[in-house]
């Protein structure tokens, strides 16, 4: 499959998401036509990357003076002291708004890249270049920055849309299975809310997308990312409909807080994880029904991936959860608002179904009865 670009139109901010092999060529000319005053670029790098991207930037963006920022990322590092640090490297070169700060890595550099990007001077130039299965099809569309804090994940932050998004597929070569498999969890999620057809083409196509056959993962990231922009434009600082894209993450969040974000779990596992104990809510909640819920199984277990849910299908483990559900940015009273599954390409309206936290103990035998 060729190279793809898709167009996000959003309310303050239009930008192009370009999609293939080698797409990294692309971002000198992009810069000229979309800053044509920078002189200066900040990238701030996941120390993972191996060296020869950073020698490819360095050729491609040799007319401009560079800051070579190497992070260090995890949810840890993902702080209020981390970008203190780095603004303070920033500002010590005299940057200036007509200048650019590219996030080059996973979702956890993006987002910390683009907050610092939000808050510099209010507001520089910012492209966001990810390099993980996860944040090209998830983490870089939609313009969600931020840190942590240590009440929960992602509580602090901004929405700030980037310049421009290069998803160059050449970066996952060196992913391991574990890390696909964590941006895969959106993919899949994204199916099962949005796109029936999708989904079925994933019941096919699974085991090549995690064995990274260009064709099926040029074409899993292009619909991915039309998903994503889909409740993005309709919602994009997340009043409500935006919700829906948050299927799956209530629990998931809360495995990956009770678990102190662990690397023994990725965002992608726990997001796995989290789709099926929601969809097993849903059916308690009838939602929806069972036969639904077989169907998503299915896909885990024809790509070995049921261990992500298995151990938290006892009551025990769901109980053992519950005390990290109330911080969920989704919640606006003492209630857990979830967003249920009604068939394969449709859920319920955020707020239709929204728990209090002794309702959900009384359902936790209904949950794991499927």
């Amino acid at each position: 499959m060729k190279n793809q670009e898709l167009k996000f139109n959003g309310l303050n901010q239009n930008y192009s998401i370009l999609i293939g092999s080698n797409t990294l060529g692309f971002l000198p000319k992009k810069i000229t036509k979309l800053c044509p005053q920078a002189k200066k670029i900040a990238i701030i790098i996941d120390s993972k990357i191996p060296n020869k991207f950073i020698k490819i930037l360095r050729n491609k963006l040799k007319n401009y003076e560079l800051l070579i920022i190497p992070f260090s990322a995890s949810e840890k590092n993902k702080s209020f002291k981390i970008v203190d640090i780095y603004l303070k490297k920033i500002l010590s070169k005299n940057f200036n708004r007509s200048d650019i700060i590219i996030g080059l890595g996973g979702g956890i550099t993006g987002d910390v890249a683009g907050f610092i990007a939000s808050i510099f001077k209010r507001g520089i130039n910012f492209i966001n270049i990810p390099t993980t299965l996860l944040a090209q099809v998830d983490a870089a569309i939609g313009g969600k920055t931020g840190v942590n804090a240590d009440q929960g994940k992602n509580l602090i932050g901004s929405f700030y849309q980037p310049k421009l998004v290069i998803s160059d597929t050449s970066f996952l070569n060196s992913l391991s299975r574990k890390e696909m498999v964590c941006g895969y969890a959106e993919i899949l999620k994204h199916s099962i809310i949005k796109d029936m057809n999708f989904f079925n083409f994933l019941q096919k196509n699974t085991k090549d997308i995690l064995l990274k056959k260009e064709n099926k993962l040029i074409y899993a990231i292009k619909k991915s990312c039309q998903i994503k922009m889909y409740f993005v434009n309709k919602d994009e600082n997340e009043k409500k409909l935006r919700m829906i894209l948050n299927f799956g993450h209530t629990f998931a969040h809360a495995i990956e807080v009770k678990n102190n974000y662990s690397k023994k779990i990725t965002h992608g596992e726990a997001v796995l994880c989290g789709i099926i104990l929601v969809c097993q809510l849903s059916v308690a909640m009838k939602a929806c029904n069972i036969k639904t819920v077989n169907k998503i199984k299915q896909i885990y277990k024809d790509n070995n991936l049921t261990y992500t849910y298995d151990k938290y299908l006892n009551q025990n483990a769901i109980k053992s959860l519950l005390p990290y559900l109330k911080n969920d940015k989704k919640n606006n009273d003492d209630k857990i608002n979830f967003i249920l599954l009604k068939k394969i390409g449709l859920t319920a309206l955020p707020g239709k179904y929204k728990i209090s936290l002794s309702a959900l103990k009384n359902l936790i035998t209904s949950i794991t009865q499927y």
